[in-house]
């Protein structure tokens, strides 16, 4: 059941992402800053719930970053670790493409957004750290909280980092089949998914730090 709950929570987090891109894009006149709020807010409102629903049952990673540092604090099984990144990256393509289906768009796509180089791929070690650190020091302090924790940070991410915040390998991969307001190009994705990696790697440090 674990399994399918990570597929099933990153299948709503994908499908919200771009949905309410989609949705926020067509009903802002070409406001990109209330388009992004629009988008900001929904977000930060499914990781919450989400995190809710299947907390108990998967630890809610939705996120092969997350994922990743659970596995290197031996907190998670290698053959765990290796399913939980597959199934989050099917549940993420299978949310954009009913998303494209129920908004009515071409099912398939693959972005032309160039998000950037290096000033992202630094955004995104920034991004990834700080959801890391949310999710280990709240989870060790007050774990009840860690659901709104996460969706805060994220919140917050989309307007103090240039990336948006991606902060997830499996989101990242799914945006690369939208050509709309949330889509990232393919040539863009290496320096956001090396961020993330980093991000983890950083954050895992840090928080050993505090925890000695």
């Amino acid at each position: 059941m674990k399994y399918l709950a990570e597929c099933i929570g990153t299948y709503f987090l994908v499908s919200v992402v771009i949905g309410s891109g989609i949705m926020a894009e067509n009903l802002s006149n070409g406001n990109v800053a209330v388009a992004l709020l629009g988008n900001t807010l929904a977000t930060g409102a499914i990781l919450f719930v989400l995190i809710k629903m299947f907390g108990q049952i998967s630890g809610a990673h939705f996120n092969p970053a997350v994922s990743l540092v659970f596995y290197i604090r031996k907190e998670l099984e290698q053959k765990d670790f290796a399913i939980y990144v597959v199934v989050q990256v099917i549940g993420g393509l299978i949310g954009v493409f009913l998303t494209h289906y129920i908004f009515n768009i071409q099912i398939i796509q693959v972005s032309q957004n160039i998000r950037g180089e290096i000033p992202l791929f630094v955004s995104e070690i920034i991004a990834t750290t700080g959801l890391l650190l949310t999710i280990l020091f709240i989870r060790k302090t007050d774990s009840p909280s860690v659901a709104l924790g996460v969706a805060l940070f994220i919140s917050a991410g989309y307007w103090f980092t240039s990336s948006t915040s991606f902060a997830n390998p499996a989101v990242t991969i799914a945006r690369i089949f939208t050509d709309t307001f949330t889509g990232i190009a393919p040539v863009s994705v290496k320096y956001f998914i090396s961020g993330q990696i980093i991000g983890c790697l950083l954050a895992n440090f840090i928080f050993n730090i505090f925890d000695d």
